[in-house]
């Protein structure tokens, strides 16, 4: 029974991002009309002082125009109320008259603006409407929004007829009282704005962000359920921002990761029948091996000759059918390494190969004389006999085969203290597809059919040596050259010998 294991359910964010934007786009424009209401509530009290004040430049110029300066009490008291001010001064060199006030007024109580008594309260601030900085005018108009109603204002502004300034007293109630209304009409109209920016501006950005990132995260989240399943795929739109770019980079990206898995079941569907075929063969190889050692009791003398060779290779045979998966494995068993003449063993891989002096591909040997390479003797040969096989592959897809055009050169030198061998062949070369994944298992194979094992093996041979294997370039068909280094020498240990 196969047991499935629960997914972790995927928690959803309480306010998605959709809510987020709309909320900071309110926040937002909130705080942008904030900042224009401080200085457009203030602005509005100059103005309203403004206003009083010029009210007050026609009274002044007509309470002075009156004959001695005698003005009625009904007329003072229309002025004073049209201006809605308390009391209206003018200042011209060095006398200053008071031309109105309600402390003038024989009236009772009622008889001055707003129904206050006839005595003037304290004034508790002077305004100068002359110079007024744009700081001064916040910071006032903040404290008239939380000073008491019944306080008076002396505001001071320039005066008609030549005269220094008129200043008129007003209660800051009214002011208080037409502030607040203007800045409750501030306010609906900011509620108004705001709901109207915040939508187009949820709207746009749902449309042009939100929505593509949410297309993009339910992808995400179908792909990571079935990644295995094509149609899961990113479909692309024509976007040329960067989003277009995350969705290009998103569908390449699960290309890569679907190709990936399908070469993991192939791998795991041929590691299965490898197997399979591995535990059959091997059985096949010991009968095998039975015959040959029969074989090897005949006095024929070219029994004699071949059974140690045919025996040596049944015996490779069964080794390499031991190690047939190791290549799915990590990394390849460690080299056993110990000097090896190159020589013989080049010998014992043509003869592998079926490679005689009658076969319609030469094999040439140049390696110099009593080289020896400090290496594994079983992966050298299985290094070059997968060499030596692909070589004699690629030139048997040029048949007809000629001795004369169609060679392998094996050649092996010693440069300090390093091994270069070298396997060339006159085949038809290795195209440049196959070079781009040349040492890649399954992906670096040369003809049709193969499955690109070969070269692959040979690399991770060659690795576990501490060399290096490469495609040498402009040569006449392909030629490999593989380097193995020597061993440190550890000097401690050559002294102990050699005093032993």
């Amino acid at each position: 029974m196969i047991e499935h294991t629960a997914k972790p359910k995927t928690r959803r964010p309480r306010v998605g991002l959709s809510g987020k934007l709309l909320i900071l786009t309110i926040l937002f424009v909130m705080m942008a009309e904030v900042l224009i209401y401080v200085p457009s509530i203030a602005t509005f009290r100059l103005g309203w002082l403004s206003d009083r004040l010029d009210a007050a430049y026609t009274a002044a110029l007509v309470l002075d125009a009156s004959p001695s300066g005698v003005v009625r009490d009904n007329l003072a008291r229309s002025i004073l109320d049209s201006v809605g001010a308390k009391a209206v001064a003018v200042k011209s060199g060095q006398s200053r008259r008071l031309l109105a006030s309600c402390g003038t007024f024989g009236g009772a109580a009622g008889s001055c603006p707003g129904g206050v008594s006839d005595t003037l309260a304290p004034v508790t601030q002077d305004v100068d409407m002359r110079n007024v900085s744009a700081i001064q005018a916040i910071v006032e108009a903040l404290g008239t929004l939380t000073r008491n109603d019944a306080d008076l204002i002396r505001v001071i502004g320039p005066a008609p007829g030549g005269g220094d300034f008129v200043e008129i007293v007003v209660e800051e109630g009214p002011l208080r009282a037409a502030m607040l209304r203007r800045s409750v009409n501030i306010l609906l109209l900011s509620l108004m704005i705001s709901g109207i920016t915040a939508t187009l501006v949820y709207l746009s950005l749902h449309y042009l962000f939100v929505r593509p990132m949410r297309q993009l995260t339910m992808n995400m989240m179908a792909f990571h359920a079935d990644p295995e399943n094509p149609g899961r795929l990113m479909p692309v739109s024509g976007r040329r921002d960067e989003l277009g770019l995350a969705e290009r980079e998103l569908a390449t990206m699960q290309r890569h990761i679907i190709s990936m898995l399908v070469e993991r079941s192939r791998l795991a569907s041929l590691g299965l029948a490898v197997s399979k075929i591995n535990h059959d063969l091997r059985n096949l190889l010991a009968s095998a091996q039975l015959f040959s050692d029969h074989l090897s009791g005949l006095p024929d003398p070219n029994v004699q000759r071949f059974a140690p060779k045919l025996m040596r290779a049944i015996e490779r045979a069964i080794a390499f059918c031991e190690s047939t998966l190791s290549y799915g494995q990590a990394r390849e068993a460690p080299p056993v390494r110990r000097m090896v003449a190159l020589e013989p063993l080049v010998e014992e891989v043509r003869e592998t190969l079926g490679l005689n002096a009658d076969s319609m591909i030469r094999w040439i040997t140049a390696v110099e004389r009593g080289l020896l390479v400090d290496a594994d003797p079983d992966q050298l040969f299985r290094l070059l006999l997968n060499l030596g096989r692909n070589a004699v592959q690629a030139l048997e897809s040029t048949a007809p085969n000629d001795p004369g055009r169609d060679q392998i050169r094996v050649t092996g030198r010693r440069q300090g203290t390093v091994v270069i061998v070298e396997v060339a062949d006159t085949g038809p070369g290795v195209s440049e597809k196959a070079r781009a994944h040349l040492f890649e298992a399954f992906q670096g194979s040369t003809r049709a059919g193969g499955t690109g094992l070969g070269l692959a093996i040979a690399a991770e041979l060659v690795r576990a040596h501490g060399g290096d294997i490469v495609l040498i370039d402009g040569t006449i068909g392909a030629t490999f050259r593989v380097s193995f280094p020597d061993r440190a020498v550890d000097l401690g240990m050559r002294r102990e010998r050699a005093r032993a």
